[in-house]
């Protein structure tokens, strides 16, 4: 996104520089000459603003998919760890059967 922005905000100046050179050289009376830039000072100044607005709404969609996709994986591995768990107590549940049922028979001996 780094490059897009570069291109685009020079591309935005090569455009700004190149309408207030071409009004400069016009020959028009001082006070039209400076209303025709400060017009184009402000279409400049909408663009930016328009473009810094896009780049802001792209940012935040990104963040969000990214967002979802962590939430995603984390939902994953909480599913997987608890299973594990699972795993686990009935590995101890029947170790335990298995020592009581040992248990039993030493305490008959």
């Amino acid at each position: 996104m780094g490059k897009e922005s570069s291109t685009l905000l020079g591309i935005l100046a090569g455009t700004a520089i190149g309408a207030t050179l071409g009004i400069l050289f016009a020959p028009d009376k001082g006070s039209v000459t400076r209303q025709k830039i400060a017009d184009e000072a402000a279409a400049a100044r909408d663009k930016v603003s328009e473009t810094a607005h896009n780049v802001r709404d792209k940012v935040a969609e990104n963040v969000a998919t990214k967002k979802e996709t962590l939430d995603e994986q984390i939902e994953s591995l909480v599913s997987d760890v608890s299973h594990k768990a699972d795993d686990v107590i009935s590995a101890l549940e029947k170790k335990l059967a298995e020592l009581k049922a040992k248990n039993k028979q030493y305490q008959k001996k």
